[in-house]
């Protein structure tokens, strides 16, 4: 079990830090887009809020208690990096964000459930006994991934505000509008296809 705990663990880590996961990359942006590295703990907590979303609706699809169909989940993916991007762009100054801590949460669930149908596949027969096992070590790798990414755009946050000393405003700003408009495409791109 402990081979197989690592296997789901690593493909949880790496189903992140994958260019293929670039709606979730960009969702991460979106989310880190408005803080600097002293937020850490903020940023921390909307992340684990996220795994937290993700990890509840792989269960209930991982016991396939619910099934969408994949172009929703697919459509709403990016519909929530730009509800966040947009989120960013209408705050005022420092305004309180506690709000974004419940749209985290949802938002998890939804991209869960875009990887459900992913997830659910992989498991062979004999592994459903250990579902609730394997779903923790895969959550346990999204939620090192993600805060590998976290401290990436944080840490570029820092060089940007800091060292090139561009202002915070601008920073966030930029980053929501590449996030919108990536998003936008991505979301164009499933509509079309699907």
């Amino acid at each position: 079990m402990e081979n197989t705990f690592l296997f789901y663990f690593r493909f949880g880590l790496t189903h992140i830090l994958d260019w293929a996961a670039l709606d979730h990359i960009l969702f991460l942006v979106a989310l880190c887009a408005i803080y600097t590295l002293l937020d850490w703990r903020k940023v921390l907590l909307l992340v684990t809020a996220f795994t937290i979303g993700h990890c509840a609706s792989l269960i209930v699809a991982g016991m396939d208690w619910v099934r969408l169909p994949a172009i929703w989940i697919e459509c709403l993916i990016p519909a929530t990096i730009m509800i966040t991007a947009i989120y960013n762009l209408w705050l005022r100054g420092d305004e309180e964000r506690r709000q974004i801590y419940l749209m985290a949460l949802v938002f998890g669930l939804i991209h869960g459930l875009g990887f459900s149908n992913t997830f659910r596949s992989m498991l062979f027969a004999d592994e459903q006994v250990d579902l609730w096992w394997y779903l923790l070590a895969f959550n346990l790798g999204v939620e090192a991934g993600q805060v590998i990414i976290v401290l990436l755009i944080l840490g570029v946050a820092y060089v940007a505000l800091e060292v090139l000393e561009i202002k915070r405003k601008w920073w966030s700003m930029g980053l929501s509008v590449v996030a919108l408009v990536m998003a936008g495409w991505i979301l164009v791109e499933r509509l079309v296809v699907g």
